[in-house]
């Protein structure tokens, strides 16, 4: 047992001994990063270009698409074992769209490795194949191509190839202009003829792409066969290009980095040997150590290393390991996979005729980990070099920037994406990067581009130019809710709460609270304490409402909560004691006081008869009354979005929005009380429920709005009301995408133009399902899985055009809420008339905490809408049930024990009991002293009425 103990320590030390040079640490990382960062440097400067490994080529592309583009044109995509052309139709203006068709064609490697004119008459004959399938070989289209490979640009329809990468080897190219080849082969042809009017790399389109959807994406990251990156340079940095005003996409072409031998003392014998045999020794060393045409053939070579040293495959080098090229970088993916058993790794390495043992497999799966390791940490370091010089270019402590990013290595293995990200942040702390993956690359195939890129679907992309728009009519809409002269009028309500502050700390007590804004009812007992330090302590039960009393009488709604309330008091054991109970209503009321609530409208489906009008706490009331086996003393009636910020506001006093982004949509915040004309006073503040899930019912978002918007609204329960809340909410995204689906597979878009009954029928595509799909990992298996239930057999191209779907309608909703809560922030920084805003917002909702990206979103969008405010979001853990509990503990602790107050008016009330010579008491919240004496009045939180 000792020998064999001492055998195995001995076989473990001789592995560790080959896999230690792939492990870096961040010292090196650190030293890859500042010497990428010094040939970046050398690239730029027109006296070290000439040697510079890393190319820094100029793309002449200095800007992104600003919405003005139109027309028809043709796009070719080279860059790798297969050729793309599309055709693109592009409109603009109100009815802005882009249309997208395109054929997918083989490049032979004869061909990659022929002749130069080989290769441009086969490019060409697939262009004219494309032509007449598309019925338009007569017309002289421009043309963008994309071309993938190192090329040095003059101007935007001019490149020539410095070098072939990823394969190719194609004679009597480098050094020439790719773009006279294809003209010049066009000719020879001569059946059609095209005005080729730019040349670009795949990094660039990918972040325009990006750009797109995130105007703060300047830089364009490649991780697939090959590696590279561009980014947005300052002119004046670009001394290869006249000119010193505004920006120019670079392409770093840093597959290069290393050529010169900077990165020699991290490069392995085994990248070294993968070097050697190579069409390109010597060039593309940092790629070669990096990219995914490379990384199966180094863990080849570590393999067969570790086989020679009798450590694998009982000391047997199969003839299938010896052949080159036969560790495919694909199997690593497959490999690393968490959720792959050791059997199957075996079962994977038997396929490739490798006779292993589970011992053979962990090894294997040890080696592939650690060269996929090496590789994100290595384009890691690279990247943080970049992101870096971006925060330098700006002058900024603090960077705020987006990567787009493509590729098969970086969307398809299970860590690599990790890896990368956490080194970017490991060597850039100051860069707050976002990583958005290239929905529409060229890996995603024909299909994709037709479906997706849809007119229905870039009507709801919206640009920054448009949400500030928004901002702006959000902002008059709140005014006018405001004003006693407008507001009955006003499709923003802007109710009043009588919440006239957050939690100050000193609330204690034990609160009863209940929670109705859906089809569950919750109810809480709250115990707050002081021992040491303010302890909260909560219980609480969930109880069904079922539809038949959402659509019932009121009377049996508010029975139905009696009857809740009654049973959770008899399980809580405190049937008769008579405790204080907060009430949280989610739905528009008017309110006059704090234990009072109007209902104006029901939404989110309920409605129970009888209610609208009425006072929803006379109603419980009564309900309790009648079956007379407990009583509850209703202090106070608030909405969910009232008790978000009461319940954040007890863990951060900086508190003063309360927001909602679930089933339903709606936002409160502290509102001064002189811009509040319906409520009586001028001193303090009072929190205002917008209910802004009815901004647009007056028709001001009609020109934003699709068809499909229209259709969920004529199929609602309220068609005309609550538009605003239709657009962005949980309750209808789901069956938002249902509807694009159907128009796309009517039209032939998807699923091969099949619609199931499944698909044809309403609620069938629910929200989560959109949470499910955009999931960056498991996302296309949730779609496939979803979509096999409603009866349609997805491809995987339909699953990427889903995927795509739900991230616009999702973005979309993301967009629009950011533009209106942009809108109260403003008024808040006017309010306190101060230069930047500090704040913070209490969210809460299943859409926002559930979706995979739609937080992120919100807080990007915000940040960049209302660039002069700080603000922070703070997720409600305990729901609104507990801030409803606050409001009732601060009602509370503003009354003397056992006095039955007749309250004038808070702060105002005070000056004017003493005009008028009454004798007043009057309590304060705050550590400020009353003293009638006082010139100064105190203002925040102030009870006055007459003493006994």
């Amino acid at each position: 047992n000792k020998a064999v103990h001492l055998l195995l320590a001995a076989q473990r030390k001789q592995i560790d001994a080959v896999l230690a040079p792939f492990l870096l640490s961040l010292d090196t990382l650190r030293e890859v990063k500042n010497k990428m960062r010094a040939e970046l440097e050398y690239g730029l400067k027109r006296e070290t270009q000439a040697s510079a490994t890393v190319k820094m080529l100029p793309t002449y592309v200095c800007g992104t698409p600003d919405g003005t583009e139109s027309g028809k044109f043709l796009a070719l995509d080279l860059g790798g074992t297969n050729f793309r052309v599309l055709l693109v139709k592009i409109r603009s203006g109100r009815r802005r769209s882009v249309q997208m068709y395109n054929k997918i064609f083989a490049i032979p490697l004869e061909i990659m490795q022929g002749t130069g004119e080989e290769l441009f008459d086969h490019i060409v004959q697939c262009i004219a194949d494309f032509l007449e399938y598309m019925g338009i070989k007569g017309a002289r289209l421009p043309l963008g191509f994309t071309f993938s490979f190192p090329c040095r640009q003059a101007s935007i329809d001019k490149g020539t190839l410095v070098g072939w990468t990823k394969g190719f080897k194609a004679t009597d190219c480098e050094g020439e202009d790719v773009v006279d080849m294809l003209r010049e082969a066009i000719r020879r042809r001569n059946e059609f003829d095209l005005d080729i009017v730019a040349v670009v790399n795949d990094t660039v389109g990918t972040m325009m792409t990006c750009g797109y959807e995130d105007p703060n994406c300047e830089i364009g990251l490649i991780a697939g066969t090959g590696s590279n990156v561009c980014y947005m340079e300052d002119m004046k940095n670009i001394e290869i290009v006249e000119g010193n005003e505004g920006k120019m996409c670079i392409n770093t072409e840093w597959g290069g980095f290393g050529d010169n031998g900077c990165i020699d003392n991290i490069r392995t014998k085994y990248d070294k040997q993968v070097d050697e045999g190579s069409l390109n020794a010597g060039k593309q060393r940092y790629e070669k150590m990096t990219s995914g045409m490379y990384l199966g053939e180094i863990v080849r070579q570590i393999l067969i290393d570790l086989t020679k040293q009798g450590l694998l495959f009982r000391g047997q080098i199969s003839e299938s390991l010896r052949k080159r090229g036969i560790f495919e970088t694909k199997f690593l993916s497959q490999i690393e996979s968490d959720r792959l058993a050791l059997l199957q790794v075996r079962r994977i390495l038997q396929q490739l005729g490798l006779d292993s043992t589970c011992e053979d497999s962990i090894i294997v799966k040890e080696v592939c980990g650690a060269v996929s390791r090496r590789a994100a940490q290595l384009c890691g370091a690279g990247l943080a070099a970049i992101v870096e010089k971006k925060r330098e270019n700006r002058g900024v402590e603090h960077l705020q920037i987006t990567v787009g990013v493509d590729g098969t290595l970086y969307k398809l293995h299970p860590h690599f994406s990790r890896v990368l990200q956490e080194t970017v942040r490991e060597l850039a702390p100051q860069c707050d990067v976002t990583f958005m993956l290239s929905e529409d690359g060229s890996g995603k195939g024909a299909a994709l581009i037709t479906a997706v890129i849809d007119k229905y679907l870039y009507a709801m992309r919206l640009s920054d130019e448009t949400l500030i728009d928004i901002m702006a009519r959000f902002r008059r809409e709140m005014k006018n809710g405001l004003s006693r002269d407008f507001n009955p009028t006003a499709t923003v309500k802007m109710l009043p709460t009588f919440v006239r502050s957050i939690p100050d700390g000193s609330e204690k007590g034990d609160f009863i609270a209940l929670d109705l804004g859906g089809s569950y009812f919750r109810i809480l007992r709250v115990k707050v304490s002081h021992e040491k330090k303010q302890t909260v302590q909560m219980e609480s039960e969930i109880y069904n409402t079922p539809e038949d009393i959402i659509h019932g009488s009121g009377t049996r709604l508010f029975d139905h909560v009696a009857e809740c309330l009654g049973d959770f008091m008899e399980k809580q054991q405190i049937k008769d004691k008579k405790l204080p109970v907060g009430f949280t209503f989610s739905f528009p009321c008017r309110q006059s006081k704090l234990d009072e609530g109007v209902l104006i409208t029901w939404t989110k489906r309920f409605k129970a008869s009888g209610v609208e009008g009425a006072d929803v706490v006379k109603l419980l009331n009564k309900a309790i009354k009648k079956r007379g086996d407990y009583d509850a003393d209703i202090m106070a009636v608030v909405n969910d979005t009232v008790g978000t910020m009461m319940t954040c506001g007890f863990d951060d006093q900086r508190c003063e929005v309360g927001l909602i982004i679930g089933t339903g949509t709606n936002a409160c915040y502290m509102e001064e009380m002189r811009h509040i004309d319906l409520v009586e006073g001028d001193e303090g503040r009072m929190c205002i429920n917008t209910e802004w899930g009815a901004f647009g019912d007056d028709g001001s978002l009609e020109d934003i709005r699709t068809e499909f918007d229209r259709e969920i609204d004529r199929g609602s329960l309220n068609p005309g009301k609550q538009l605003f809340e239709k657009m962005v909410s949980g309750l209808y995204m789901g069956e938002l995408v249902r509807l694009i689906l159907v128009k796309m597979a009517k039209e032939g878009l998807l699923f091969e133009g099949r619609i199931t009954p499944e698909l044809l029928t309403k609620g069938k595509f629910e929200t989560k399902h959109v949470s499910a799909i955009e999931k960056s990992k498991e996302g296309l298996n949730k779609a496939k899985e979803i979509l096999t239930r409603l009866g349609v057999e997805p491809s995987h191209e339909d699953c990427v055009a889903v995927q795509h779907v739900c991230t616009i309608v999702s973005f979309r909703s993301a967009n629009l809420v950011a533009s209106t809560l942009g809108a109260i922030l403003n008024q808040l920084r006017d309010n306190k008339g101060v230069g930047r805003l500090r704040t913070t917002v209490g969210v809460d909702g299943s859409l926002y905490k559930m979706h995979p990206q739609y937080a992120r979103r919100l807080h990007k969008t915000t940040r960049r809408l209302v660039p002069d405010s700080d603000v922070r979001f703070l997720l409600s853990e305990s729901g609104s049930g507990k801030g409803a509990a606050m409001v009732t503990a601060v009602a509370k602790s503003q009354l003397w024990a056992g006095q039955t107050l007749q309250p004038y008016f808070i702060a105002s009330g005070c000056k004017q009991a003493v005009a008028q010579g009454k004798k007043t008491t009057a309590r304060l919240t705050t550590q400020t002293h009353l003293n009638p004496a006082h010139t100064t009045w105190p203002v925040l939180c102030v009870s006055v009425w007459p003493a006994n």
